[in-house]
C-alpha cells in the first residue's frame, strides 16, 4: 500500500475510534427494563415514572444515591412552628418554555397532583399533611401542615414542580403527547413513543451540574433477553434490571463493568380485603365462588405466609441477587424492626393446620396474579408462590400479564392475590406505609396504592403518631410499633427486597442508587 494512502487509512480508523466513545459520541443510549407508563409526572407514582420524570422535571429536594435529601430548587428549609416549614427557592431557573420558576409554581403544583383524575397511584401520599402554601415573596413560602410535620422535605422531593401558566388545566394525555412535557429538568423531550422509546436533548440552561451527553435515546426493553443482548451487540451502552442469570457472565465480560447498590424495594404478595362475600378468582374445590372472602380470617393469611419459602425465592428464583424479608425496611435502615428477623421460615405443617381451624381442611382453589415484564423475575416468582401455596391445599393457578394492564386491573381490586412492590425513594418506611396499608382515603391521599383495600384502625392512628412526631428516636420507635401491628396482622405477605444491578460497556461510568431509578444524569463517561 503506498504510504500516503496507508497514512489516510491509519487516520480514518483513528477518527472512527473516537467517533465510538463516549466523549465523543455525546448520545447515550439507555436500555430500562419497565414500562414507563405516563410523561405526566403526577399522574402514576410508580418507579420508572418517577425516575424518568426527573429527566424533564425537577423537585425541590433531591434524594442522593443514598436516599438522603440535598438542595435542589430549594436551597434552605427550616420548621418556623410545628406547623408550619419555611423554604427559600432557587432563584433564576426557568423552565424549558422560558417561564421563571417561583413560589406560585409551588403552590400550584401541591393543589394540581390532589387533583389529577383516574390515578391509579396517586401522589397525593406526599402531601397528605400539607393545609395551606402562603407565598411571602417570589422565591419563599411557607408550607402549613395538620400538626407537626418532620418528613415534610423528604416528602417534598419526590412530587415534581409544574408551571402554573404552563400547567393549569393540562391533561395526562396532552404531557402523553409532548405538547406540555415542559419542566426545569436537566432534559428536554423530543420524542415519546409510548412503550418503546423517548427522545431526550441536553438542556444547557439547567442549574445543575451539565449532563455528559447532548442527547439520550431512552428505551424501554423489558425482555430479559432481548436488553442482554442489545448491551451485548452495543445497540445500547447501559442497561438496569440485569437479569439474575446474567449477573456472573456479564461480570466476567472485559468489555463490560457492573454497577449495584442494595435495594430498598420490597418485593409482596398483597390479598384481597375489599369485599366481605366472594372474592374474585376464588372457589371451592369444584370451581363454585366461596360465599366469604376467606382473606379475612388471619388464619387463612398466616398460612399462606407460612408457605411461602422465601428462602427458596432468593436462592432459586432471584439466584442469590435478593434478601429475604418480613418487612418493609433492610437491616440498618430507619424503620427497620430487629425483631422481625430473621423472617420465618417456610412451615407447611402450621400452614395446614391453620388451614383447617379456619374450615378450610382441603383448602380452596385461588388464581394469582402478578407482572411478567416490571421487577426481575416476576412472573418466576408468582409461579413459585403458586407452587408452594398449592403444597398446602390451597391449588393456585397463575395469570401473569404485561405491568400495563396487570397494574390497571389491580389497582381497580380486580384480583383476589397478587404480586407488586413498593420502593422506599424517601429512605424510610412511613411513606411506604401510609401509601400501602393505611387505610384507603382519597380526599387525604391515603392508601394510595393500597390496592388491596387493608384497613386496620390502630394502625392508621400509630402512623399518624409516628409522622407527626418530631424527635427521631421516638417516630422511628412508633414506626416500628405500625410495622410490627401491620405484619402480626398479615396486611401484606413480604417475599424479598432486590438488589440493583446496572451492566454498561467499558467506557462509562455509572452512579449506583437505592432508589433503583435509572437515570442519563447519573451516566458519564469512564476517566481515561
Amino acid at each position: 500500500m503506498p504510504r500516503i494512502l496507508m497514512a489516510l487509512a491509519l487516520a480514518l480508523a483513528q477518527v472512527t475510534l473516537s467517533l465510538a466513545t463516549p466523549a465523543a459520541a455525546q448520545t447515550l443510549r439507555m436500555g430500562v427494563g419497565a414500562q414507563v407508563t405516563s410523561v405526566d409526572p403526577h399522574y402514576h407514582n410508580i418507579s420508572p415514572n418517577s425516575a424518568f420524570a426527573t429527566t424533564i422535571f425537577d423537585t425541590l429536594l433531591e434524594m442522593d444515591a443514598r436516599a438522603r435529601p440535598v438542595p435542589h430548587l430549594a436551597l434552605r428549609w427550616h420548621p418556623v412552628a410545628p406547623d408550619a416549614w419555611e423554604i427559600e427557592l432557587r432563584q433564576g431557573v426557568r423552565f424549558h418554555n422560558g417561564s421563571a420558576f417561583t413560589a406560585e409554581d409551588v403552590a400550584f403544583t401541591v393543589e394540581r397532583v390532589r387533583g389529577v383524575q383516574n390515578s391509579p397511584g396517586s401522589y397525593a401520599t406526599y402531601l397528605t399533611s400539607i393545609r395551606a402554601v402562603e407565598i411571602l415573596a417570589p422565591h419563599r413560602l411557607r408550607i402549613l401542615t395538620h400538626g407537626p410535620d418532620p418528613l415534610l422535605p423528604v416528602n417534598l422531593a419526590m412530587v415534581p414542580m409544574l408551571d402554573r401558566e404552563t400547567h393549569q388545566g393540562a391533561t395526562t394525555e396532552a404531557f402523553n403527547s409532548g405538547q406540555l412535557a415542559i419542566g426545569t429538568g436537566p432534559f428536554r423531550l423530543v420524542s415519546y413513543r409510548a412503550g418503546d422509546r423517548m427522545e431526550l436533548q441536553r438542556n444547557e440552561a439547567w442549574f445543575g451540574p451539565r449532563p455528559a451527553w447532548a442527547r439520550v435515546d431512552y428505551r424501554m426493553i423489558t425482555n430479559d433477553a432481548a436488553r442482554t443482548a442489545a448491551l451485548l451487540s452495543g445497540d445500547v451502552d447501559i442497561i438496569d434490571q440485569v437479569a439474575t442469570s446474567d449477573i456472573e457472565r456479564l461480570g466476567r465480560d472485559d468489555r463490560l463493568r457492573l454497577s449495584r447498590a442494595d435495594s430498598l424495594r420490597l418485593v409482596y404478595f398483597f390479598l384481597d380485603r375489599s369485599r366481605e362475600g366472594p372474592s374474585p378468582f376464588v372457589t371451592d374445590n369444584d370451581g363454585k365462588p366461596l360465599p366469604q372472602n376467606p382473606f379475612h380470617d388471619i388464619r387463612v393469611r398466616r398460612a399462606l405466609a407460612l408457605a411461602l419459602d422465601r428462602n427458596a425465592i432468593v436462592s432459586r428464583v432471584m439466584e442469590g441477587a435478593a434478601r429475604a424479608t418480613a418487612q418493609f425496611m433492610p437491616p440498618g435502615a430507619f424503620g427497620h424492626v430487629p425483631e422481625l428477623e430473621p423472617p420465618p421460615a417456610a412451615n407447611l405443617e402450621a400452614a395446614r393446620r391453620l388451614l383447617a381451624e379456619a374450615g378450610f381442611p382441603q383448602g380452596f382453589r385461588l388464581t394469582l396474579h402478578g407482572p411478567n415484564d416490571r421487577y426481575p423475575n416476576d412472573a418466576r416468582i408468582v409461579q413459585a408462590a403458586g407452587q408452594m401455596w398449592s403444597r398446602i391445599g390451597i391449588r393456585t393457578t397463575v395469570d401473569v400479564a404485561p405491568y400495563a394492564s396487570f397494574v390497571t386491573r389491580a389497582s381497580r381490586q380486580e384480583f383476589a392475590a397478587f404480586l407488586v412492590s413498593w420502593g422506599s425513594s424517601t429512605g424510610e418506611p412511613s411513606a411506604g406505609l401510609r401509601a400501602v396499608l393505611a387505610s384507603w382515603n382519597r380526599e387525604r391521599g391515603l392508601g394510595a396504592v393500597n390496592r388491596a383495600r387493608y384497613s386496620n384502625p390502630a394502625f392508621d392512628t400509630l402512623l399518624q403518631t409516628a409522622t407527626q412526631e418530631l424527635d427521631d428516636g421516638k417516630r422511628e420507635a412508633l414506626l416500628r410499633q405500625a410495622t410490627s401491628l401491620a405484619m402480626r396482622d398479615v396486611a401484606m405477605i413480604p417475599s424479598h427486597l432486590q438488589l440493583n444491578i446496572w451492566a454498561m460497556r467499558r467506557g462509562f461510568t455509572h452512579e449506583a442508587r437505592t432508589d433503583e431509578r435509572s437515570r442519563p444524569q447519573d451516566v458519564s463517561p469512564a476517566p481515561p
